[in-house]
């Protein structure tokens, strides 16, 4: 396969997954504005959220100091000079199915295609204004369609395994990230000094964030307790059955990296299997008692190594 190829279906797919985040994030942060909170806690919950996506320099120089919901919602959701607006990715992606539309089957292309004209009709219609949490909604299914369309249509060759990466490569970075960013958020974490309120703030703060990765009825299921930090950040780093947890993704990166691999390409593959091994065998007390942030500093900045090792062994474009 032609990089150059390679490349537009790795991107192709690392946009709608993150279009898909960001429609995550947003909701729950529009749901649990609605919680009673003070001012200033709304704004913090606003704030980490452009953190998160490490754009809050890109909003303050468009819309100031001032950072409130409806600004945020429209910087996250519409501005199409925010590089991961939902629109932008979502046009992003399209615009790479688009540069190899004779790789794609005609029912993947038209997911892509048919995603971007509609978000551009609900956005010119006002249906974001109407009801943020429907549009929310929306485009998550989007891109669950785009991936079973995928996994339902495509020959499961390079192309496929391209596209798979993309995905498990972006869900791993946010994932990370709003473990980070949302752990910090409250002050009380692990140290048994919460007050009767800080406990009830801490239930939906720890709801929020597991809902936002799909992870609350998991968490029932798994550990069928009351909500603890400690388990939520097991939960989302180590559960390897977890869809969305950094070992999932690390498994399911090994897996598609062994089918696309060759002798040039060794480095990729063995960066990513000593992250796996590293996430694989860890224990979470351990990770708590070293530093959380500083364990998944480090994790992103060891992902960004692969995805950079990744590009020159795969993705570079071709010369010829």
């Amino acid at each position: 396969m032609l990089s150059r190829t390679a490349d537009h279906l790795f991107w192709m797919s690392r946009y709608t997954e993150r279009a898909e985040n960001t429609a995550r994030m947003l909701d729950v942060n529009y749901q649990t504005s609605m919680l009673p909170q003070s001012a200033g806690a709304a704004q913090v919950g606003w704030e980490g959220l452009l953190s998160i996506s490490e754009l809050k320099p890109a909003y303050t120089a468009k819309y100031g100091n001032s950072i409130n919901q409806r600004d945020v919602m429209d910087f996250m959701v519409r501005d199409e000079a925010n590089a991961s607006s939902i629109v932008s990715c979502l046009k992003n992606a399209r615009e790479n199915a688009r540069a190899v539309r004779g790789t794609l089957t005609t029912e993947v292309w038209e997911t892509e295609n048919q995603t971007f004209l509609e978000v551009i009709r609900m956005l010119n219609n006002g249906d974001f204004e109407r009801d943020p949490g429907q549009f929310f909604e929306w485009v998550k299914f989007r891109s669950h369609l785009s991936r079973g369309v995928t996994a339902g249509t495509m020959l499961q060759d390079e192309a496929f395994h391209f596209l798979r990466l993309g995905t498990f490569l972006e869900r791993a970075d946010n994932t990370a990230r709003l473990v980070d960013v949302k752990f910090h958020a409250v002050q009380s974490d692990f140290l048994g000094l919460a007050t009767e309120k800080d406990l009830e703030f801490d239930f939906y703060h720890w709801s929020s964030i597991l809902r936002s990765v799909s992870g609350f009825e998991i968490y029932r299921k798994v550990y069928r307790d009351v909500i603890k930090p400690e388990r939520v950040a097991e939960l989302l780093i180590l559960r390897a059955d977890m869809p969305r947890s950094l070992l999932g993704c690390l498994n399911e990166v090994m897996s598609n990296l062994a089918m696309v691999t060759s002798d040039t390409s060794s480095e990729t593959r063995r960066r990513a299997g000593k992250l796996r091994s590293d996430l694989q065998y860890a224990r979470i007390d351990e990770i708590l008692a070293n530093g959380l942030h500083a364990f998944l500093t480090q994790f992103l900045d060891r992902v960004n190594e692969l995805g950079a090792h990744l590009s020159r062994e795969f993705l570079v474009p071709a010369t010829n």
